[in-house]
């Protein structure tokens, strides 16, 4: 199974999205295996964007990423970060579909609820960078019968 690295951004907190969120993120299947609420210091923040300085949104990306509180989790199941960046929807709420969560509940350029892992080596590195081995679980096995089919050798 794969792991990857989320984040509700503070306009998710602050709107009371997190219920509708996390709901989602559990009824398609995956485990919380790590969850915390906290707020990001801005040099966490400009370390965590760092890809992006230089570029005209990285300036508003931090000042907004540090407004409030973040909820933090990492996921489990099966493509975790390509299911999860699926889920999300575009960068930009009014381009997203339907369906999606960035579609259905954002509409602004700048407050887009939701940080999710790029690649499977970003979420090992954003994983890390946010929490520590012992805070993060394992599940038995038992615990995605209903999710996947684990009769052969990997699920499906």
């Amino acid at each position: 199974m794969e792991r990857t690295l989320v984040f509700l951004k503070p306009d998710a907190v602050m709107r009371g999205l997190l219920g509708e969120v996390i709901g989602r993120i559990e009824r398609k299947g995956f485990l919380i295996v790590g969850m915390k609420m906290l707020r990001l210091s801005e040099g966490f923040v400009r370390r965590h964007y760092g890809a992006h300085e230089g570029k005209e949104f990285y300036e508003p990306l931090v000042r907004y990423t540090i407004s409030g509180p973040v909820v933090a989790m990492v996921l489990e199941g099966k493509d975790a970060v390509k299911v999860v960046r699926t889920m999300m929807g575009r960068t930009f709420g009014a381009d997203s579909p339907p369906g999606t969560i960035r579609g259905d509940l954002a509409l602004s350029n700048r407050f887009n609820l939701i940080h999710g892992s790029d690649s499977p080596e970003a979420a090992e590195r954003e994983i890390g960078a946010f929490f520590a081995p012992e805070e993060v679980v394992s599940y038995p096995p038992e615990a995605t019968a209903w999710v996947y089919d684990q009769s052969g050798p990997t699920p499906v």
